[in-house]
């Protein structure tokens, strides 16, 4: 007897998550250095390629740069390509107010303040949560907000429910990200334990692809597809980045018994070689 599923298992839902795209004017470079468009016009692309297509795409924070009218137009632009519907909560880099005028589609849970979402995925909820302090780097959940998720966790509470949000209520090791994380985590993890539908806790803001668990259960930051920050974890360095390989998350929620199963998965942004057979005509390994 294996645990391999048969071929016959059932496609699960894939919520394709991207994250601190940076956008600036056009034209302009983040840094000095970085082609922030140009990187999220090649993720568009990878997307709108990926097979099976992601059924939702997340956008978890840092849309644009500054923020400015003219950088939520260029994103508005730059995004128009993407095939799939998307659903985006801000990071320490946006704005609310121009965020929100920019995405009318969206639906925010509230009028105004917190940029708050929930979408229903099949069997499946996705809540996005507005971390965000204006005037701050670092992150918080208002208490709007944590009543909002508290409610909204009760009221269906036989569905999954994954959370994405921009800052990580974690730290990660380094020194410059990580006192600029959710300063309220116990918060988040005190509902976690009273509402066990959640199966993740995703989160943005330290472009760099990590994991652990939070309150018990699986918590990651997304890589990004532009410049990472550097994996300094004794503090020698001043913040800094590299460009290194982009990428992207794809969670994917298999339907089953109590809440189902999630695999996460880190995909290149890019065209590689392949894919090559591993097996020739005859059956043999080649």
């Amino acid at each position: 007897m294996n645990n391999y599923p048969d071929r016959g298992t059932a496609r699960p839902l894939l919520v394709a998550q991207i994250s601190d795209l940076h956008i600036k004017g056009p034209g302009a470079l983040a840094y000095r250095r970085v082609d922030t468009a140009a990187a999220l016009t090649r993720c568009v692309d990878m997307l709108n390629r990926f097979t099976p297509r992601p059924d939702l795409v997340v956008i978890s924070g840092d849309l644009v740069d500054t923020p400015l009218q003219d950088e939520y137009d260029h994103l508005v632009q730059l995004l128009a390509p993407l095939e799939i519907p998307f659903a985006a909560v801000p990071g320490n880099h946006d704005d609310r107010t121009l965020m929100r005028a920019a995405l009318p589609h969206l639906g925010y849970a509230q009028p105004s303040g917190a940029l708050n979402l929930v979408r229903k995925l099949g069997a499946l909820d996705i809540m996005l949560l507005d971390s965000t302090v204006p005037g701050a780097d670092y992150g918080t959940l208002d208490a709007a907000t944590l009543a909002w998720l508290d409610a909204t966790l009760a009221a269906s509470p036989a569905r999954p429910a994954l959370l994405f949000l921009h800052h990580p209520p974690f730290v990660t090791g380094i020194t410059h990200m990580d006192v600029q994380n959710l300063r309220n985590a116990a918060d988040l993890a005190a509902l976690i334990k009273k509402h066990p539908r959640i199966r993740l806790v995703a989160a943005g803001h330290v472009h760099r692809a990590t994991l652990t668990t939070v309150a018990g259960i699986a918590a990651t930051i997304c890589p990004v597809p532009n410049h990472a920050v550097a994996l300094d974890l004794d503090a020698h360095l001043p913040p800094s980045f590299n460009i290194e390989p982009p990428a992207f998350h794809l969670h994917a929620w298999f339907p089953g018994d109590g809440f189902g199963r999630l695999v996460t998965h880190t995909v290149p942004i890019g065209s590689f070689d392949g894919p090559h057979p591993f097996h020739g005509d005859d059956g043999r390994l080649l």
